[in-house]
């Protein structure tokens, strides 16, 4: 069970730090995303990322403080230059295409490529179709993007960062399927402490939504699948 833990509580103790990657071309709406769930706010004049940045949001999970540590960079070619330091220590990752762009979308595999590269082969990924409120000038059907994702065993949602759709089940999808992951690693871990084997993950199954539905807060990820 995951519930928000508002926007910063600088006494909270904190029980894990998550690192979230966001990766997507250039304007596809990944800063809107960051600040609609960092500080619930949402910016229509907004400017492309420089560089890299981060936000912080500590939430609730399982009665444990999780906070989220989430970085967004500029799509841009030029900025790929931080791409080894930016992927490290990620957990998770939010692919963002925008709906209304087909190019964006065409673009995913190269991003998932370089993300398989050089993060954490059992990272968390999400595959975020934005501005879902842009309905009327959709080029991506929800159906394709389904698809890639059941191939590719990545979670899946539309979000709208504008009307704040989705935004805070994406977020948590990733973060409490993180947090299992953690867990079980720790649990099993143990186990095979006591029997003298190493620790390993067991493969969980993934849920993918159809168009419009929302990933519950305990789906599963196929971990061996990345």
């Amino acid at each position: 069970m995951a519930s928000g833990g508002g926007y910063g509580d600088p006494s909270q103790k904190i029980d894990y730090v998550f690192k979230v990657v966001l990766i997507g071309d250039s304007a596809v709406g990944k800063s809107q995303i960051l600040a609609r769930f960092a500080r619930n706010e949402f910016n229509l004049d907004s400017k492309a990322t420089i560089g890299v940045e981060f936000q912080t949001r500590t939430l609730v999970i399982q009665h444990k403080s999780v906070k989220a540590q989430i970085w967004d960079t500029a799509g841009q070619e030029r900025y790929r230059a931080v791409t080894s330091a930016y992927y490290r220590g990620a957990v998770g990752a939010m692919l963002v295409y925008d709906i209304t762009k087909r190019q964006t979308f065409d673009h995913i595999p190269r991003w998932l490529e370089e993300l398989r590269s050089h993060a954490d082969k059992n990272i968390v990924i999400i595959l975020i179709g934005n501005k879902s409120d842009l309905e009327n000038q959709r080029v991506v059907p929800t159906e394709d993007a389904k698809e890639f994702a059941e191939k590719e065993g990545l979670f899946f949602l539309e979000t709208s960062a504008l009307e704040s759709t989705n935004v805070e089940t994406a977020f948590l999808t990733v973060l409490t399927e993180i947090f299992n992951i953690v867990n079980k690693k720790t649990l099993t871990g143990a186990e095979n402490q006591t029997n003298g084997n190493p620790a390993s993950l067991s493969g969980k199954k993934i849920i993918i939504p159809g168009p419009g539905q929302e990933i519950p807060a305990k789906s599963k990820m196929c971990c061996s699948s990345l």
